[in-house]
């Protein structure tokens, strides 16, 4: 692309000042070119210390700049709506931090703005630009293990702030909202559909009132899926506790670091055709560190020039929220749910 992308950032939360802005900086097909907050001497400082062009006082400033061509929206979950949708009424690009929104009518409304508009919008899966996801999913079309028949995953990390996010319910607290769906992202992306119906077992925080630990089985009628996530437990480090199997028809594969990772690191694909014993694998493929938040940048910015690089529309996003959803259904019921 011969010009960069002219990126605006709504808000100064920790993801966009730490990852994603100077992740804009490093990709050679975007420019950050403006930050907005409600605080306007937070957004100078941000602007002063990141070498941003313009600083605004209110998103509705940041979303009137012409200059602008692309938005992205790490605000607190319960704001990704309304400001999704006045950015693309607005006519900017929108790629928004998961989850894009707390309930399934939600993205129905989005999608229907982005549907009225002509606009581009997608939720920021950050672990799907990784190149270890693109492996995975060869593997799969080369048939070397098979067709998926089950998948096992694991997140895990302790959130014990009180004023934390992720212990607020209703704003997207919680194991399922805020850990689950990386898993439940990366299930559908091996099946390539959603699941007939879902299961759950969730532990609730009796003073966050989230659920801090909540076990899932998903039935894909023919292949099935089981995941825990946890908000209160494993590790407290840099980087939650993840993991990712699959079994195929064939064989299997696993990976050590299969979501997002909050810092560049190494990790690798241990795959196991029809030959394999235990869990000693007959190919191991290992990853250099990467930036996955430059990935993601310099991908959407890419489709925003019009380019044919991979796409996933919030219509996956639908799915995953009527997922949770029906998890929330299935705890509370005790038994199965059908997903609609």
């Amino acid at each position: 692309m011969s010009e960069p992308v002219r990126w605006g950032v709504l808000g100064t939360a920790n993801i966009a000042v730490e990852r994603t802005i100077p992740a804009i900086a490093e990709a050679p097909t975007a420019a950050c070119i403006a930050i907005a907050s409600r605080d306007f001497k937070r957004a100078r400082v941000a602007a002063d210390t990141l070498g941003i062009q313009s600083a605004y006082g209110s998103y509705e400033e940041l979303l009137a700049d012409e200059n602008v061509e692309a938005v992205y929206i790490p605000l607190p979950n319960h704001l990704h709506v309304e400001w999704s949708e006045r950015a693309l009424r607005a006519g900017k690009a929108v790629l928004c931090e998961k989850p894009l929104c707390l309930a399934a009518p939600d993205v129905r409304r989005l999608i229907e703005v982005r549907d009225e508009t002509g606009g581009l919008i997608e939720e920021a899966f950050v672990f799907r630009n990784h190149p270890q996801w693109a492996f995975i999913e060869e593997v799969l079309r080369s048939e070397r293990v098979g067709a998926p028949l089950a998948v096992q995953g694991r997140i895990a990390k302790r959130f014990l702030d009180p004023a934390d996010i992720r212990n607020q319910a209703g704003l997207g607290g919680g194991a399922s909202y805020d850990l689950g769906t990386y898993v439940i992202a990366a299930c559908n992306l091996v099946f390539g559909r959603p699941p007939a119906r879902v299961c759950a077992a969730m532990d609730i925080d009796p003073d966050f009132r989230i659920d801090r630990l909540t076990t899932v089985l998903l039935d894909y009628g023919d292949a099935h899926a089981s995941f825990t996530a946890s908000s209160q437990g494993g590790t407290s480090a840099w980087a939650t506790h993840q993991l990712f199997s699959l079994l195929g028809s064939k064989g299997w594969l696993a990976t050590n670091f299969p979501y997002a990772q909050a810092r560049p690191a190494t990790c690798s694909v241990h795959v196991g055709d029809e030959t394999s014993v235990g869990a000693l694998p007959t190919e191991v493929h290992d990853f250099p560190a990467v930036n996955q938040y430059a990935l993601q940048v310099d991908r959407f910015s890419a489709l925003v020039r019009g380019k044919p690089v991979r796409h996933w529309p919030i219509e996956d996003s639908l799915v995953t929220l009527c997922i949770i959803e029906a998890l929330f259904r299935s705890a509370r019921s005790g038994g199965w749910v059908d997903l609609d």
